[in-house]
């Protein structure tokens, strides 16, 4: 049973007899650190010291032939023993094979080779020790019929060329490493292998061949990196005009390509070394405007460095610009709506100042036309074509692409749904500045009949008045009424212009019209307007009327204090030393208060405030008067203040408390005294009636 388990490897011991018996892990019991520490480094010190030594087989000595023999036939049995169990092992294989080797019977070794191969050919690494072995024992055929058949059953595993190429070249059998090289070639390999073949060429000074696979490679790899080593070669090779021929036809097909910029910054590279300024410079121009500014940073930094050297302030300032403007390109790339970067955009290409750019930046924002017939979407759009005609008429004094402009803004704005009065606006003052009323005339008339609005009619107006066109003013501000019969500030306007022509029937007209609306948006700005203008004219029964019939339409508390305000007042400025006209002035203003504090007490008794802001009005009047007033008259009438709480109610949370000041009138006074005593009454009375029970 020991000799079957014996182990030759071991020296004929069993792998019981070899096993390395550790000791028994002590547990532990105590914790706490030791009185002298030790260090890890002395614990691996002490582990190597006690370790035992390795045990391992001792040596065997053959010396008889067939001891040899018997040796090899039981080292061979082991190994076919094991591929029958692992084949697929090629370490196996391997190790089987390098045994042969190491006896010297190669047949043998070949053979288990062969039989490797057999077993997975498409593994390149079983080729590559095949044909190593071979060469390392000049058996140079069979190598090269090794490297033969493994090119041809793996024609793109790159290393196996490699090393039949290194073995034909190292042999110095040129031919026929140029003939594998062409094999090999025509699997169209990646590029390393091209430059392989052409560094093989150039090892041995074929200028012509390398030129030759040159032209293939770049025909077979069309790409950046390709064509620019085809450049450097022909520049190395002191062929200038040869090396700018490849740059070319490389621009020609590889110009929209991605890596584009590494091309043009090498072929403006080369042509700074050729001392061709002029001709770098036109090819950094051409390439900035062909590549997409977000792939351009390189070229852009080349060419600011190649402006510093060699350009003049004029061309080192374009070349600074040129960063900003890639930026925007970048950015309307991203968002082509974002207006604000258009209009920082075009302010940039303004303060270069050239003109054929600056259309072309107007042109692109002003293609980008908001999504939906929105207004709100148009607001800072619409602003790109007021710039672009400004610019046109202020700066390239172009009247004609002006004023087209402007007809092409109108045509794009969507008038059904909205329009921009300030568009209508610059285009007719635009005519007008170049002497054409008729044609500004002619735009007012179609903005107001297409897009009414105030600012226009406003405009057209002041226009009309400024030629001192009446008629047509009045037609005008007719129109304008038509449009918004509610308009306050129209009617007031209209009246002015009038009374200011001194047609006062006229104005008083209008102002009669205007009042008989049924609906006006700010009432009490035209009642004012036609009542200062009956005070200017004098006309104080008028105004009176007017005051009356304001109150039969709102008694608010402005109007009773303007109506006091006015009979106080009413009296002819060459009169005012007369002592009975101010006292008629008063009497007739105190009576206005009187009815106002009626109106307050009777009709709107919740109106407390205003009815003491009313009493606070009175008096200031009596005060205002001297002698003449009587203050006394008001003070018995004024509330008291005074100070209460009242409970908030909150949505959420306990109720809160605000102060307010309250007023209370004298009348008030008076029957809060009487509910008083009532009130003290009842109470008694319920006492006494308690008492008998």
């Amino acid at each position: 049973m020991g000799s079957r388990d014996a182990d030759p490897s071991l020296g004929y011991l069993t792998r019981k007899e070899t096993e390395v018996k550790l000791p028994r892990p002590t547990r532990v019991k105590n914790k706490t650190p030791a009185p002298i520490q030790i260090t890890a480094e002395q614990i691996l010190r002490e582990a190597r010291e006690r370790q035992e030594a390795e045990i391992r087989p001792p040596k065997q000595k053959i010396t008889d032939p067939t001891e040899l023999a018997d040796y090899r036939l039981r080292k061979r049995k082991e190994f076919e023993a094991l591929i029958s169990r692992v084949r697929w092992n090629k370490s196996v294989w391997v190790k089987y094979a390098k045994w042969e080797e190491s006896q010297k019977d190669f047949k043998r070794a070949r053979s288990i080779w062969e039989r490797a191969l057999e077993v997975d050919y498409r593994d390149h690494t079983m080729w590559l020790k095949y044909a190593d072995v071979e060469m390392k024992n000049k058996f140079v055929n069979h190598a090269r019929n090794v490297w033969d058949r493994a090119v041809t059953l793996l024609p793109r595993v790159d290393q196996l060329w490699y090393k039949y190429i290194h073995m034909e070249e190292m042999l110095g059998n040129v031919a026929g490493a140029r003939q594998i090289f062409e094999r090999w070639m025509g699997w169209m390999p990646d590029q390393q292998g091209w430059l392989s073949y052409i560094k093989f060429e150039l090892r041995y000074n074929e200028i012509e061949r390398a030129r030759a696979i040159f032209e293939r490679f770049v025909q077979c790899h069309p790409k950046v990196s390709a064509w620019i080593r085809f450049a450097k070669f022909e520049m190395k090779n002191g062929e200038i005009g040869r090396a700018r021929n490849c740059y070319e036809r490389a621009v020609d097909k590889l110009a929209d390509d991605e890596e584009a910029e590494q091309l043009f910054v090498a072929f403006a590279e080369f042509e700074e070394k050729c001392k061709e300024t002029e001709r770098a410079r036109c090819i950094y121009k051409f390439a900035l405007d062909h590549i997409p500014k977000g792939r351009a940073e390189d070229l852009y930094r080349k060419f600011v460095a190649f402006e510093k050297q060699y350009g003049d302030r004029e061309g080192i300032e374009d070349a600074i610009v040129g960063k900003r403007r890639f930026q925007y390109e970048d950015e309307v790339r991203k968002n082509p709506r974002n207006y604000d970067t258009w209009f920082d955009y075009i302010r940039l290409e303004e303060s270069v100042g050239n003109k054929e750019r600056i259309r072309e930046v107007y042109e692109r924002a002003i293609a980008n036309v908001p999504p939906a017939e929105e207004k709100r979407y148009w607001q800072r759009y619409i602003y790109l074509w007021i710039n672009y005609a400004l610019y046109e008429e202020l700066d390239a004094e172009d009247m004609e692409r002006t004023r087209d402009v402007y007809r092409e803004c109108l045509k794009l704005i969507p008038h059904q749904k909205f329009s921009f009065a300030k568009i209508w606006l610059l285009a007719a003052q635009f005519e007008i500045r170049q002497l054409r009323l008729k044609e500004a005339r002619l735009l007012l008339g179609e903005a107001i009949g297409r897009a009414p609005k105030d600012k226009i009619f406003k405009k057209y107006i002041e226009i009309e008045l400024h030629f001192g066109n009446i008629d047509r003013c009045r037609k005008l501000y007719e129109k304008y009424l038509e449009w918004s019969p509610e308009n306050c500030y129209a009617w007031s306007k209209f009246a002015e212009l009038e009374r200011s022509l001194y047609e006062t029937d006229r104005a008083r007209a209008i102002f009669e019209l205007a009042i008989d609306q049924p609906a006006l948006d700010m009432p009490e700005l035209l009642w004012k307007a036609y009542i200062d203008f009956e005070i200017s004219e004098g006309e104080f029964e008028r105004t009176r009327a007017l005051y009356e019939r304001l109150l039969y339409r709102t008694k608010h508390l402005k109007v009773w204090i303007s109506y006091a305000k006015f009979e106080a007042s009413a009296m002819d400025p060459e009169a005012e030393e007369d002592i009975e006209l101010k006292k008629n002035c008063l009497q007739r203003a105190r009576d206005v208060f009187e009815r106002a504090v009626s109106y307050f007490r009777n009709s709107a008794p919740e109106l407390k405030e205003e009815r003491a802001m009313l009493l606070e009005e009175w008096l200031n009047m009596e005060s205002g008067f001297a002698e003449l007033g009587d203050v006394s008259l008001v003070r018995a009438k004024l509330p008291k203040k005074l100070k209460k709480r009242r409970q908030i109610d909150m949505e959420d949370g306990p109720a809160a408390y605000e102060e307010y000041i309250d007023y209370l009138f004298p009348e008030e006074t008076q029957t809060t005294n009487l509910k008083i005593l009532e009130a003290a009454y009842k109470w008694k009375k319920q006492r006494v009636a308690s008492e008998e029970d």
